[in-house]
């Protein structure tokens, strides 16, 4: 385990760990709806030298997946222009699934993965917040290649 801090600890732990994926890769980000894509955003920009083919695919519904796209002058977003998520060298999925409020079951996840993988397994990815898949019991539920985990902490002043 290693430690980092900081949003760049957090975005350079994605870009390292996304050196196991190939240049050129299809990458599919899977989160919740609107609490996840500026998490997804920010990861995308984070490798945007590695030439990926990025799509968003909300709540594990593979039917409902976007391309992620570089906009100039405002970076990676999410389009509404629909995307094949099938045969992706690596799926990440984010911790917002995991929230019962904003989320959905781990099968779905689980499904949403043997529906989308080829021939080959694709790298699973998990990147979450103050350590929610193991808080839900996700980590035992989804077979992670590697699991991100950040802590943030806050302090409102005046």
């Amino acid at each position: 385990m290693e430690k980092r801090s900081g949003i760049p600890g957090f975005t350079g732990a994605f870009k390292d760990v996304m050196e196991e994926v190939k240049d050129g890769s299809k990458v599919v980000f899977t989160g919740s709806v609107a609490v996840c894509t500026p998490f997804i955003e920010l990861l995308a920009y984070t490798v945007r030298n590695r030439g990926f083919e990025m799509l968003y695919v909300p709540r594990a519904m593979a039917t409902e997946a976007r391309k992620i796209k570089n906009i100039e002058n405002i970076g990676y977003s999410v389009v509404d222009e629909k995307g094949d998520p099938s045969n992706p060298a690596a799926i990440v999925v984010l911790g917002g699934l995991a929230m019962p409020k904003f989320g959905c079951p781990p099968e779905d996840v689980n499904r949403m993965i043997e529906e989308l993988a080829g021939d080959a397994r694709p790298k699973i990815i998990g990147v979450g917040f103050m350590n929610i898949f193991e808080r839900q019991g996700w980590d035992k539920k989804i077979e992670f290649d590697r699991l991100i985990d950040t802590t943030m902490e806050v302090e409102l002043k005046k």
